[in-house]
């Protein structure tokens, strides 16, 4: 079975398998209203698509972030509606980035697993290339958790690896130049308080300010898309 873009739909079973978690986490998920209810086909059998992969995938990482069901309810509810799963995606990788270290050490099988397709020499050259994974010379690698999903996505983009190369340095340039200009502001506002203060703030804001950085630069980015495709159009 597949879905209307004709995308291959999973069994709870495969999602459970794909994702690493179990049939039974699922249906509580399901239960609770975190994740849609799957397209029931023949013989009754609720079948689900990437975008429950994407929405899965996002609450295990919430959930790794050490945040409570009620916590989780709360965080997909201020999402907007008919995210799609790149989008979905994107939001796990900002999840994932407030974590102080997303680094693991896996094997090639388990790099594949949650790659979520086997890979190439060719593929796993354009994952080290992004810094998403690095290859150990005893056959392990090194896995950025929090990017790995957006790398391998960027696999199938028909862009030059050159090209993702200069995107890459583009985004870290100005997300760079940006986290100096808050931390600037953030210094001033917490000069006198005491060191604890310091740390607490900073870890309430983190989040915040990153989910304001994405939310500011996909409809940055939507309107720059937007006004390019219009002015091809009128060429």
């Amino acid at each position: 079975m597949t879905t209307d873009a004709g995308e291959p739909t999973l069994t709870i079973d495969e999602l459970a398998a794909r994702t690493g978690v179990t049939v039974r986490t699922v249906r509580f998920y399901g239960s609770k209203g975190l994740l849609p209810p799957p397209v029931i086909g023949p013989r009754r059998v609720g079948h689900y698509g990437p975008g429950h992969v994407a929405r899965l995938a996002l609450i295990e990482e919430l959930r790794q972030q050490g945040m409570t069901l009620a916590a989780i309810e709360r965080y997909l509810r201020q999402l907007p509606a008919g995210l799609s799963p790149d989008d979905l995606a994107i939001h796990r990788a900002v999840v994932a980035s407030w974590a102080p270290e997303a680094v693991e050490t896996v094997s090639r099988r388990e790099l594949e697993r949650r790659a979520g397709r086997p890979l190439g020499e060719e593929d796993v050259e354009r994952l080290a290339a992004m810094n998403v994974v690095d290859p150990a010379d005893d056959g392990t690698f090194r896995v950025d958790a929090g990017l790995l999903r957006l790398g391998v996505q960027l696999l199938d983009v028909p862009l030059s690896q050159e090209t993702i190369l200069a995107a890459r340095k583009v985004l870290i340039e100005h997300s760079r130049a940006a986290a100096h200009e808050l931390s600037q502001l953030l210094r001033g506002e917490v000069a006198e308080r005491a060191t604890q203060d310091v740390r607490s703030l900073s870890a309430h804001m983190q989040p915040l300010v990153v989910q304001a950085l994405l939310t500011t630069f996909q409809r940055s980015l939507r309107e720059e898309l937007g006004e390019w495709l219009t002015g091809s159009r009128t060429d």
